[in-house]
């Protein structure tokens, strides 16, 4: 490969990185605890589809580039800097090797695909203490919430709602962004529930 390519080869990593940041950044926040930073990135959901396209062009343009019969006068350069690089380095330069650009297609495969395995991020709370309410304490409120664009999202405003005492069950929607919560009034109140998910970066808008 040369040096050009390289640089295209940077280029696709950091789309690929930039198209997963989205989705990775609550996941980042969860184990880091940090959770205000969870929706940092939420903003360039939109742009997803494009860099996935450029990561896609740019590491197939590398792969061509690098799989093309090459011309007699390519093949001639090619040795002369392979030449030149061995008497510098005693050594092949792996930077521009098949096996680094084969390694950053993975890498990039590997974060492209993060929304389809993001969930084994997150650990579902089967084992939730089973406690017996009034049902007249009972209270189920619906908040529209902004800025959720994945599956990320909405287990990180699962998470930390259900940190709360006295929730009994919490589904995060981020295609119609809502959340509705069913929680004990007695132990909590909306305001509480409210602020849970205003801590993790997102906006609550409204509820009913």
């Amino acid at each position: 490969m040369t040096k050009n390519t390289n640089r295209l080869v940077g280029a696709g990593v950091l789309s690929a990185i930039a198209a997963s940041l989205c989705c990775i950044t609550p996941v980042l926040a969860i184990i880091s605890g940090a959770s205000g930073v969870a929706s940092s990135f939420s903003w360039m959901e939109p742009a997803r589809p494009y860099l996935i396209g450029i990561t896609i062009l740019v590491l197939g343009f590398a792969w061509y580039q690098k799989l093309k019969p090459r011309t007699d006068e390519e093949i001639q350069c090619a040795c002369e800097d392979e030449t030149q690089s061995a008497v510098n380095a005693g050594k092949p330069n792996f930077w521009q090797s098949g096996k680094f650009l084969g390694i950053v297609t993975i890498f990039s495969v590997i974060m492209l695909a993060f929304p389809h395995y993001e969930h084994i991020f997150y650990t579902t709370d089967d084992q939730k203490e089973v406690v017996i309410v009034n049902a007249s304490e009972i209270q189920k409120v619906a908040f529209e919430v902004k800025g959720m664009t994945c599956n990320s999202c909405t287990a990180h405003v699962e998470n930390d709602v259900n940190k709360l005492p006295g929730i009994l069950k919490v589904k995060a929607n981020y295609e119609e962004a809502t959340t509705e919560v069913q929680f004990d009034q007695s132990k909590v109140d909306v305001a509480q529930i409210q602020q849970a998910i205003n801590n993790t970066g997102y906006k609550v808008l409204g509820s009913q």
